[in-house]
């Protein structure tokens, strides 16, 4: 069974399927539309459960999946939508035990939905250069998953990635920022054999040149871009439509694998062997 407790994080839902975030305090109240209630009295409730205000007023409380906490948790910078959390963790295959080196960090949504697909073992390195930036991203990350984990699994250089990346052979390179062709080369140094590296970009223009840079290098293959739209639908008896509203274009995904080519061949004529034959006595005599 798990229990709230002071000084976590809360959504209340009400009816409407609207979200209050809510940080717990012991002694505090909470107020909606002229009602109350103490915060005493959810501490050390179920995940789960139903509460009542001062004038009758229900809401559901929950501990917020990470979907909802990064949609309504305070930011510094835009923050990716959670269907592109959840394909990059996909298709950049960001599995428990990787290293993952990232840029930028923006208000935390993507560090945070990659510290939990590596797990305990595994680290996420973020390259970020504003530090207001990296500042709420990090208060925003603690405040989910606990202040133990930047000191154990996340590491945050205010440093330009496009000026070089520190770290060797790591696993995989996931990158939300304008220019992400610029740390191309550096990727084909830094991201070890069969790696992923994975651009997050709005425009056309963008993808255009990390998909140019990408191609330029031997060093990658397996080069694809894509995007996602999501949309939700009404069921409401046998009113069975697609709501008004969708979440569509929000940017393209770029994946691309690194590969270690065989050297090629290089074919030469001996001078004992003579010339080559000509095509057509070629073609004569394999007919």
């Amino acid at each position: 069974m798990r229990l709230f407790s002071s000084g976590e994080r809360v959504h209340l839902v009400n009816a409407k399927g609207d979200h209050y975030p809510l940080t717990l305090k012991a002694g505090a109240l909470f107020q909606f539309s002229g009602e109350t209630i103490p915060h005493d009295a959810i501490i050390g409730l179920e995940d789960g459960s139903e509460i009542t205000l001062s004038r009758g007023s229900r809401f559901f409380v929950f501990k917020p999946t990470l979907a909802e906490y990064t949609l309504h948790m305070p930011r510094g910078a835009q923050i990716l939508y959670p269907k592109d959390l959840a394909l990059i963790c996909m298709w950049a295959d960001i599995h428990p035990g990787a290293t993952v080196v990232e840029a930028g960090i923006g208000s935390g949504a993507l560090t945070m939905a990659m510290l939990n697909a590596v797990g305990e073992k595994g680290r996420v390195i973020s390259y970020e250069i504003r530090e207001d930036f990296a500042r709420r991203a990090v208060a925003n990350i603690e405040a989910y998953l606990g202040s133990a984990i930047t000191t154990d699994r996340l590491l945050v250089r205010q440093q330009d990635i496009y000026e070089g990346i520190e770290e060797e052979e790591v696993d995989r390179i996931v990158l939300d920022l304008p220019e992400p062709h610029k740390v191309v080369p550096h990727a084909v140094t830094k991201l070890r054999s069969g790696g992923i590296f994975l651009s997050f970009l709005p425009t056309v223009p963008q993808v255009e040149l990390v998909v140019g840079a990408l191609r330029k290098e031997p060093a990658f293959s397996e080069i694809e871009t894509f995007e996602t739209l999501l949309r939700t639908w009404n069921i409401d008896g046998r009113s069975v439509r697609p709501d008004h509203r969708m979440v569509a274009h929000s940017g393209f995904l770029t994946t691309a694998r690194r590969v270690k080519r065989l050297p090629k061949k290089e074919f030469t004529v001996r001078p004992e062997e003579g010339p080559l034959p000509e095509k057509e006595t070629i073609e004569k005599e394999q007919i």
